[in-house]
């Protein structure tokens, strides 16, 4: 998941970000993340959209694109 997740990242203007959820299981905790991998979208600092699951390139595009 990680190389389509970096090529949306690529060729989009979002910013991405990555986190251990064993290193940081504080924000993890936070965020709610159950299952890893979890895709977490946010807009104006709000979470919009949350994906858990290994997802394909086209879904995590269609999920950008629905934040536009």
């Amino acid at each position: 998941m990680e190389p389509a997740i970096e090529a949306v990242a690529a060729e989009t203007d979002v910013a991405v970000a990555k986190v251990d959820v064993d290193v940081n299981q504080a924000l993890a905790g936070e965020l709610g993340v159950r299952g890893v991998p979890t895709v977490v979208l946010f807009v104006d600092g709000e979470q919009a959209e949350r994906l858990v699951g290994a997802q394909d390139r086209a879904t995590l595009e269609r999920l950008v694109g629905s934040a536009r």
